[in-house]
């Protein structure tokens, strides 16, 4: 089955007891036992839900994992990946991650003993170099936020397999349309399903998903114990909003690809980054691992007073802080998504005050080209 037929017909299709095409709503807390411990599957819906359970099981599909699990953020969701470790545990973490990602490993998971070095983990020697005998993960983005550079997960699988740790992957960006890096060699990958998986800006949810069936157990007593889990309503809501995955990312895509080209052309942006470009460093191993390059391009424009100015003056493109959606999105990282990053940490990457992010969506792309246009000139 290829991926577009599998976003429409992968999973738990409709309800065998009514014939409903979708998926019902179980919104529900309890389940009526027929004595105790006789159950029908479900017992209590932090446990497990009907609903949940289908987008669970349709995400595992999707990424070819063994196990599914559906958190209420994306943030609950790697904070529940995150208690697999203990104590005295070093984990080392890709220098551009995700604000938040940087913000709760070194402000709440490092109170509770966990250790991390970052480094960039495009750069497999210093990835290598950085894994210490109590080191038990490496944890990526790929492409990473904002910068979008573009990290080797089978050569970073390999060095993970050769120390005995595990590999987690973060593929928000990229989708399971355009990368599978389970069958790339990870061993855990996670979304923030808020943004392309839910694609409309209505939903707040997290997924991860488990190569191996031992780490899905151990992770699923987690969701369970920590209780972070996403609920009926919401789970639904994906379910309906990655149905539309396909035909969403590949506009998006296009999009990108048009309007990269278009600032790559100006001479009064300082660079572009975008992986589709032949000028990005990375282009050759993301043209390998993906099917596709996605829809998140950064430029630098040079100062914040400019980065102010385009933000005032754009029309199509929404100023806030997530991604992934219908609607075209901008905003300015050093600022906003990544502000939780020290200044001078924000300097040594490269997340300069002038760089914008923008999150292309599927409106004509002249338009937006010429929404751009008025702003920056």
């Amino acid at each position: 089955m290829r991926i577009k037929t599998r976003l429409i017909h992968g999973g738990i299709e409709g309800d065998p007891h009514t014939g409903a095409v979708s998926v019902p709503i179980y919104q529900v807390s309890t389940y009526k036992q027929e004595a105790v411990g006789k159950h029908k599957g479900y017992e209590y819906s932090r446990t497990g839900n009907p609903t949940r359970h289908a987008l669970e099981t349709y995400i595992a599909e999707l990424e070819g994992g063994a196990r599914g699990l559906a958190f209420g953020s994306g943030m609950a969701a790697l904070s529940t990946v995150l208690s697999l470790f203990s104590k005295g545990d070093h984990l080392v973490v890709g220098d551009d991650v995700y604000g938040g990602t940087y913000r709760v490993i070194t402000r709440v998971f490092s109170r509770l003993g966990l250790d991390a070095t970052y480094v960039e983990t495009s750069n497999t020697a210093a990835v290598e170099a950085a894994i210490r005998p109590e080191t038990k993960a490496i944890i990526m983005e790929t492409p990473t936020n904002p910068l979008l550079k573009v990290s080797d997960i089978a050569a970073l699988s390999a060095i993970a397999k050769a120390n005995n740790i595990l590999l987690l992957v973060d593929n928000t960006f990229m989708t399971p349309y355009w990368q599978n890096p389970l069958e790339l060699g990870a061993d855990i990958v996670y979304h923030s399903a808020t943004k392309y998986l839910g694609g409309h800006s209505d939903v707040v949810a997290g997924l991860v998903v488990a190569k191996d069936a031992k780490v899905g157990e151990e992770l699923h007593f987690l969701q369970n114990a920590i209780g972070g889990i996403l609920g009926p309503q919401d789970s639904w809501l994906l379910l309906r909003g990655m149905k539309t995955l396909g035909v969403r990312m590949e506009e998006h895509e296009q999009n990108a690809r048009t309007l990269a080209n278009w600032l790559a052309e100006r001479n009064d942006i300082k660079r572009v980054i975008y992986p589709g470009l032949p000028s990005h460093p990375n282009h050759e191993l993301a043209k390998k691992q993906a099917r596709g390059f996605g829809g998140m391009i950064s430029f630098d424009v040079g100062s914040a007073e400019r980065a102010d100015e385009v933000l005032a003056k754009v029309k199509y493109f929404t100023l806030a802080e997530s991604l992934g959606a219908v609607e075209s999105l901008i905003s300015v990282p050093a600022r906003m998504t990544h502000a939780s990053i020290p200044a001078e940490r924000r300097a040594q990457l490269g997340i300069t005050d002038g760089l914008i992010r923008i999150s292309v969506g599927i409106e004509d792309v002249q338009d937006l080209i010429d929404d751009l246009e008025q702003a920056l000139s």
